[in-house]
């Protein structure tokens, strides 16, 4: 496996490394803005930045990764990330640093991986042979979870020792690590588009939403992963509020709940390389988001320990990376790769155009409605045993819903699933 896999460990790899020091420097700027502003909803902006231009581009941004050279648009895009990365570094030498900067260079970060990310995709297949289609996705998640394990820890100590300034320089040595091997030591075969100088730009951007609804399967489980999105995106914006409010968290904490992820998704990848191929890849897919979703939302909402929170989130998150696997599976097996910029880039609008709306909604509603009703009913014996009674009562509250409204989404979406008998 490793003579075949050589060239794409090497790009997963280097890629990986980036992909660390850009999340450290994420983490620390979301400490920094929540601890400044104490706001959920101020906080989750930063994130909403980063999907807007993801969902409302992505369309067009397949089209273009289809037609450019997949090396160059993979090179410009993380130029470009960087040199938004140092600007924020030298905003913060200024003292000139507002949250409408962060705003605005996440925003870009966003357009530059919209574009980025199907030219990845269709990189991945190219230099992936089809066999080793799991085994590759299972690299993914595993890389994945080793980033959220350092992320919170490595982040939390530099940001602590040393400043924010000294997390973006580890960003940005990160970049240059990968850059470099990808320019020079990476060669990324070009799929043929036999189509591509016939076909007109905005036609070729359309194509994609036409293949899939010939293709309902695809559709279906794209729509069934915007829906879960939804709800892991409110969960996202109410759990550093949830935690860095009560009285048992703080910044330790959220990093160790957020290291228990990643440890417990790591420990899910190394499960996933080594599982053989399920039955049904659907089935799995559907009884891996049920549990996620019902495990780690009731313990956030009914628990008061980190212990438990930590618990939580490992019950969240180790099957996670098997349902990515068989999702991917299914994508690549069944999308030709000559389209497959464009179709991955009407997934992620479709699929993630819910981020945003959740991010707004779990941070609206936990700063504006869960919290001030939490703290008008802080003396009700029912309320205040359920999820506390200091402020993050709001958040735990949210988390209750959340697994609610996920479980039923779960269970709608698995009887939509189960006519395509042959996955």
């Amino acid at each position: 496996m490793k003579k075949q896999l050589k060239t794409y460990i090497l790009l997963w790899s280097t890629q990986s490394l980036s992909a660390l020091g850009s999340a450290m420097t994420s983490y620390a700027l979301v400490l920094r803005l929540y601890l400044d502003s104490g706001s959920a909803l101020k906080t989750a902006l930063l994130s909403v930045f980063s999907y807007a231009p993801y969902v409302i581009m992505s369309i067009f941004a397949g089209t273009l990764s289809d037609r450019w050279n997949k090396k160059k648009t993979m090179l410009i895009c993380d130029t470009v990330a960087a040199l938004s990365t140092a600007a924020v570094l030298a905003l913060i030498k200024a003292d000139a640093l507002t949250e409408v900067h962060l705003y605005i260079i996440n925003a870009v970060n966003g357009l530059m991986n919209t574009v980025q990310q199907p030219a990845g995709e269709v990189a991945a297949t190219q230099l992936i042979p089809k066999e080793y289609y799991q085994k590759t996705s299972a690299m993914r998640s595993f890389s994945q979870s080793l980033n959220s394990i350092l992320t919170p820890i490595t982040a939390t100590m530099i940001f602590s020792f040393s400043g924010i300034e000294a997390v973006i320089a580890v960003d940005l040595l990160s970049f240059a690590a990968a850059f470099t091997v990808l320019l020079f030591f990476i060669k990324i075969p070009e799929p043929e588009h036999p189509e591509k100088e016939q076909t007109g730009f905005i036609k070729q951007a359309l194509e994609g939403l036409r293949w899939l609804r010939i293709h309902p399967l695809i559709l279906e489980l794209i729509l069934f992963l915007s829906c879960v999105n939804l709800t892991a995106s409110a969960y996202d914006a109410a759990l550093p509020a949830m935690i860095l409010s009560k009285s048992a968290g703080g910044k330790s904490v959220l990093g160790a709940v957020n290291a228990c992820v990643g440890i417990s998704s790591l420990a899910g990848s190394l499960l996933t390389a080594f599982a053989p191929p399920p039955k049904s890849r659907i089935r799995a897919i559907c009884v891996s988001i049920y549990i996620s979703i019902c495990t780690e939302n009731f313990l956030l909402a009914f628990a008061k320990t980190p212990l438990l929170w930590c618990i939580g989130g490992v019950l969240g998150w180790l099957p996670i990376p098997y349902m990515n696997a068989n999702m991917d599976v299914i994508f690549r097996n069944e999308i030709p790769p000559e389209i497959q910029g464009r179709i991955f880039s009407c997934r992620n609008t479709l699929q993630f155009f819910t981020i945003p709306l959740g991010l707004l909604l779990g941070g609206f509603l936990t700063d504006s409605v869960f919290e001030p009703f939490a703290y008008s009913h802080r003396d009700s014996s029912l309320l205040t045993t359920l999820f506390g009674a200091e402020k993050g009562a709001g958040a735990a509250m949210l988390f209750f819903a959340v697994g609610l409204i996920g479980g039923v989404i779960c269970l709608i979406f698995s009887l939509r699933l189960k006519k395509y008998k042959k996955y």
